[in-house]
């Protein structure tokens, strides 16, 4: 009778592992966010329009960070008390000021109106930003909303908790004067003209030991 062979030992492949997601670089994103308003505004408004929207998010990502402290230091009855975040250099944000209000309601038709609203009330109740921010800025530039609502997807994106130790106004700044200015010919000083939420934002959006 013959002999069986004993099998051999088969090694298993074990299967290949999808490379992981390569996150996007804050210019890359920046990049993505500015390609959505080409055709739309002038590229010399690129930067107010998207550090308007940077600004909401860096300052509600920084009120989040604030609220989730009090609630784990048992403080949740001082959570719509102001001075509790202003004695920590923070801006209380209303409700409608909060970056998770305009995610919810950005494809809604009137979410200009609505981000105007927000830079407004966020105005409004913090003292240190008064008459600083853009009035009816988003509602008078007449973007689509689909277009709005496609920024703040982007702008979502934006790692503000990683970031903020890196001067986010100055990358900003510097990104589009390199790759908007030259190109439609405006000079550097008229880039940096407009006194809006754009100089607001190089004083106070990393404030560090300042009174508001």
């Amino acid at each position: 009778m013959a002999s069986k062979t004993a099998p051999k030992n088969v090694v298993k492949k074990s299967p290949s592992k999808a490379p992981a997601k390569k996150q996007k670089s804050f210019e890359q994103t920046l990049w993505d966010t500015a390609d959505k308003l080409r055709g739309s505004v002038e590229s010399s408004e690129y930067k107010h329009v998207i550090l308007s929207l940077i600004f909401l998010k860096f300052v509600s990502d920084k009120f989040e960070e604030r609220k989730a402290e009090l609630i784990a230091e048992g403080q949740e009855s001082y959570l719509n008390m102001v001075e509790f975040y202003t004695m920590k250099n923070i801006f209380y944000l209303p409700e409608e000021s909060r970056w998770s209000f305009l995610q919810q309601q950005a494809k809604q038709d009137d979410i200009a109106v609505r981000i105007d609203t927000a830079l407004h009330a966020v105005e409004k109740k913090n003292k240190a930003l008064q008459d600083a921010l853009p009035d009816n800025y988003f509602t008078r530039l007449g973007l689509e909303a689909s277009k709005l609502a496609a920024l703040i997807d982007s702008i979502n994106n934006i790692d503000t908790v990683t970031d903020r130790e890196e001067d986010v106004v100055g990358r900003v700044y510097e990104y589009f004067l390199g790759k908007f200015a030259a190109t439609e010919g405006k000079g550097g000083g008229e880039f940096y003209t407009p006194k809006c939420v754009v100089n607001l934002l190089a004083e106070m959006i990393e404030l560090s030991g300042q009174d508001l």
